[in-house]
């Protein structure tokens, strides 16, 4: 029995680069509509199982995973993944009967965009990359609007559906004034000293963590502070070899909870280029050094650091030069004041504050709510 008022579904995950905005959109429409039920689907055992709940949504899983580039086992398994995930996103969409369904993106938004289009249910699809993934591609004639963050996005999609929205952020970093002291005692950092932020995304980088491992001396000789997200898989092996580091102002997490300190006491990041990540970065005006992932679908990640590039609001590092030249790169940018003063100008040009809330008023418009 379909109760009564607002019902959504929000789709997608897989890594913090999808659900951090999926929430962000969430919040957005709750405060616009306090008594909306929404609904999380996500990819069962993914990141999202946990941190969705967390921030207080219901969330169901299905069994969709991603193709991966190289032939596995796993890969062998996807067509009858998907059509388990087709079977039980159909099921969810029945049981729950959505005004309006959203998909962020990720591995999870696939099935149950399909299934909604397919029952005349209203779609948004949220683009975070400046090169849409294939599924998204595919749905673009079928949904109802399509919230991009980069310009020029009418290559790959329908005009007239297109709105310029932005990524979303989490809630906390947009607001950083008056925390530095918060952050050094959370890090346990001196905040007169040079502080680095070093990040993989939420997942870590294997490219990023071992030249951090490589070159990190060089930082400590310079007198620079490090702050280093070097996710989960990564964490045993790095955090045995370099404990001694703590000591000398080196901060190796498997996971930083609270990114809104990191970028406050940070001068500079380093990180990978996704569109969460360089979303973040626009809003904080951060100088930065970016490294693209050359194993992500479409390679999206250089085509977002291009678009950054383009308008002389970020530095990029090829993954395969950045083992040998990781150290003299960031160190000459970050003691080069006018420099990282003008990236930092130049990238909160880029910035979108209002993105959640605008692609919650789209969201809202699809679903024919009056707002």
């Amino acid at each position: 029995m379909h109760k009564p008022g607002l019902h959504i579904i929000i789709s997608g995950g897989g890594t913090g680069g999808h659900i951090f905005p999926a929430i962000a959109i969430a919040d957005a429409l709750k405060k616009k509509v306090p008594e909306a039920n929404i609904l999380f689907v996500g990819a069962s055992g993914k990141m999202e199982m946990e941190k969705v709940p967390a921030a207080g949504y219901k969330i169901e899983g299905i069994p969709v995973r991603g193709l991966q580039r190289r032939l596995t086992i796993s890969n062998l398994a996807f067509p009858f993944r998907l059509l388990a995930s087709l079977f039980k996103a159909r099921a969810i969409i029945k049981r729950f009967r959505p005004d309006v369904v959203v998909g962020v993106g990720g591995y999870a938004s696939g099935p149950l965009l399909r299934m909604a289009v397919s029952a005349k249910i209203p779609a948004v699809i949220q683009e975070q990359n400046s090169y849409p993934g294939i599924t998204n591609k595919m749905l673009a004639k079928r949904v109802s609007k399509i919230c991009v963050a980069y310009e020029g996005m009418d290559k790959y999609f329908p005009a007239s559906k297109i709105v310029l929205c932005g990524n979303p952020v989490r809630k906390d970093i947009l607001e950083l004034t008056g925390k530095k002291r918060e952050a050094a005692k959370f890090f346990r950092l001196d905040p007169n000293r040079k502080t680095l932020l070093i990040t993989g995304g939420s997942l870590g980088a294997r490219t990023i963590n071992e030249s951090m491992q490589k070159h990190v001396e060089v930082f400590i000789k310079n007198d620079v502070q490090v702050i280093w997200q070097c996710g989960k898989s990564y964490f045993p092996q790095i955090s045995g070899s370099i404990s001694e580091l703590e000591t000398k102002g080196v901060r190796v997490m498997e996971f930083i909870s609270r990114m809104d300190l990191a970028y406050t006491i940070a001068d500079m990041v380093v990180s990978r280029a996704g569109a969460i990540a360089l979303a973040e970065l626009c809003i904080t005006g951060k100088p930065a050094i970016l490294i693209p992932s050359p194993n992500v679908a479409e390679d999206h990640q250089t085509h977002n650091a291009m678009t950054l590039l383009q308008n002389n609001a970020a530095v990029l590092l090829k993954d395969n030069e950045a083992r040998e030249k990781f150290g003299a790169v960031v160190l000459e940018l970050l003691f080069d004041e006018v420099k990282t003063k003008l990236l930092s100008e130049n990238i909160k040009k880029m910035a979108f504050a209002d993105a959640a809330e605008n692609i919650a008023h789209e969201v809202l418009t699809a679903a024919n709510y009056k707002q």
